[in-house]
């Protein structure tokens, strides 16, 4: 959904970032991008006249470069994504909701902007009143994406934004019929602690789109997809009314502020049933 083409080069930013965390190589201080990388590229491209206002480095230039010259030769994003995760030493099996195009696009008023204009460029000022994903409605899963859904013996869904992060992957129909048919216990993790989100403008979307701003508020959101939610120590009165639309709680610790934290929760996760 925040896949974008800059300088004629595609850019995938989701799978760059979970590649480059399974790599070892990720910016962690920054969040994003390649650690101790460089940016005389976008430099020389701002000193030309082009606009720079999306942060692109030296080595993240070259993820992009290659990967567009793969898709160009005839391979599909998720060909092109499990040969560059091979060239970066990752075993892991990452795969895009889709080979097809689905871009997000948010809606301010009546102004429309793709999703890296609100996100990056605007840093999230506008007021969002809608959001919907084009090219949804005739993409397909790509390969192996139903077939994960079907082996997987747990599907977690991170404590990402809703609507920008999870939302795109559940508007491909054929992704979101397979997790409503599947044997796998869900479990996700609530993004809203103590009415507010952890990063990013989750809790302002989910505001002024007419979602309650809580765990309750996901839960809903999510509605018969959610088997079980974890949840803060925070916000434990949340607790009863989640599990009265048929949902599991688990309540515990969900600030990842270290490591220890981050292995803590997903150990409770990875026992949610």
């Amino acid at each position: 959904g925040d896949d974008i083409e800059l300088y004629g080069l595609h850019i995938s930013p989701d799978l760059d970032i979970i590649m480059y965390t399974l790599a070892g190589i990720v910016d962690e201080a920054k969040g994003w991008g390649i650690v101790g990388d460089t940016f005389h590229c976008l430099e020389m491209l701002g000193r030309l006249g082009f606009e720079t206002w999306f942060k692109l480095g030296d080595r993240d230039l070259a993820i992009h470069i290659a990967r567009t010259k793969m898709l160009r030769d005839g391979m599909g994003l998720s060909q092109a994504t499990a040969k560059l995760c091979k060239m970066l030493g990752v075993e892991a099996n990452l795969i895009p909701a889709s080979d097809d195009p689905v871009r997000t696009k948010v809606q301010s008023g009546q102004l429309l902007l793709d999703f890296q204009e609100y996100f990056v460029k605007r840093g999230t000022m506008d007021t969002v009143t809608n959001v919907f994903f084009e090219g949804a409605e005739k993409a397909k899963p790509a390969p192996g994406v139903i077939e994960a859904i079907k082996e997987a013996e747990r599907i977690i869904i991170c404590p990402s934004n809703p609507i920008l992060s999870i939302a795109p992957i559940l508007s491909i129909s054929a992704i979101r019929k397979a997790l409503e048919t599947s044997e796998a216990p869900i479990v996700g993790v609530s993004p809203i602690v103590g009415g507010r989100a952890i990063k990013g403008p989750a809790d302002r979307i989910m505001a002024s789109m007419g979602f309650e701003v809580s765990p309750y508020g996901v839960a809903k959101f999510y509605g018969n997809l959610l088997k079980h939610l974890v949840i803060d120590e925070v916000d434990l009165e949340h607790e009863k009314s989640i599990q009265k639309i048929g949902v599991r709680v688990t309540v515990t610790n969900t600030l990842m502020k270290s490591v220890g934290d981050a292995i803590s929760l997903a150990r409770v996760v990875m026992e949610a049933e």
